[in-house]
C-alpha cells in the first residue's frame, strides 16, 4: 500500500534512463511515488524499472494503461513486478475478466493496482466517462487498491470517491500541464495527485516538486482546520 506523505505522485514521463534516475533522485523527499510509462520502457527495455527502483527508495508504479484480454493482460502485470514496479494501472473498460485477473497477479506478488475508470484529457469525456461510474464500482467490487480519476474534471473525482468509498485509493492526473490546478483533486478527494511536465521539464526538477508538495501541505491543514 502507498504512504501518503505529500500527496504527489510523479509522472516520470521520460525516454532517456540517466536522465530519468537523476530526476527520481531529486524528487525523492517530495513525491510518495515514481509513475514510470511506455516511452522510457520502448527506448530501455523492462529493466528500466528496476534500475529507476535501486536509485530511490519510493515505490514504482507502471502507468502501462494494460488493456487486453485476461491472457495477455495477465502476463502483462507479471512482468512488470518481475522487472520491479510495485504497482501497476489497467483500463477499465475492458471488463471484469481482465479487471479480475490483473488484480489476481498483482496482489499475488502484493503489488497494487490501479483501475482507470476516466482519463484526463478531453476525449475521455465522450467514451470513457458515460461508464466511469460502472467501472469505478466493479474496481471496488474487485478488490482493486486504487482507481484513477481525473484532476482535470475534479466534479467526477468528487463522484468518483463516492462510489469507490473511503477505502479505495484515487490517484488523480492531470495537474499542471494538462490545466488542473494543484490542490483540486485533492479538495475533491483524491488521495494523490499525479504531475509529471511540471516537475520533470523544470529547470530544476526537485524544487519545482518541493513547491507542489508544500501547496498541498497548506492545503490539508486547511481541509483539516475544517473539518474540525
Amino acid at each position: 500500500m502507498l504512504k501518503n506523505r505529500t500527496g504527489i505522485i510523479h509522472a516520470l514521463d521520460v525516454e532517456d534512463l540517466e536522465n530519468a534516475i537523476k530526476i527520481a533522485k531529486n524528487v525523492e523527499p517530495f513525491v510518495d511515488a515514481i509513475k514510470l510509462s511506455w516511452p522510457l520502457i520502448m527506448m530501455n527495455g523492462a529493466k528500466a524499472i528496476n534500475q529507476v527502483r535501486k536509485e530511490i527508495r519510493l515505490p514504482i508504479i507502471a502507468d502501462f494503461k494494460v488493456s487486453d484480454i485476461p491472457e495477455v493482460s495477465s502476463k502483462i502485470v507479471h512482468y512488470a513486478i518481475e522487472h520491479g514496479s510495485d504497482g501497476i494501472t489497467f483500463q477499465g473498460f475492458v471488463g471484469k475478466d481482465t479487471m479480475q485477473e490483473c488484480i489476481r497477479v498483482a496482489h499475488k506478488s502484493s503489488a497494487c493496482t490501479f483501475v482507470v475508470t476516466e482519463m484526463s484529457h478531453p476525449g475521455a469525456e465522450r467514451f470513457m466517462q458515460p461508464v466511469g461510474d460502472k467501472i469505478a464500482k466493479m474496481a471496488k467490487d474487485l478488490g482493486s487498491d486504487g482507481i484513477v480519476a481525473p484532476a482535470t474534471r475534479p466534479e467526477r473525482t468528487s463522484e468518483y470517491r463516492k462510489i469507490v468509498g473511503e477505502h479505495v485509493m484515487i490517484m488523480s492526473p492531470g495537474v499542471g500541464a494538462q490545466g488542473a490546478k494543484v490542490g483540486d483533486a485533492i479538495k475533491a478527494g483524491a488521495d494523490f495527485e499525479v504531475i509529471g511536465r511540471r516537475i520533470y521539464q523544470a529547470q530544476d526538477p526537485g524544487d519545482s516538486a518541493r513547491r507542489f508538495s508544500e501547496t498541498i501541505a497548506q492545503l490539508k491543514k486547511q481541509l483539516l482546520l475544517v473539518q474540525s
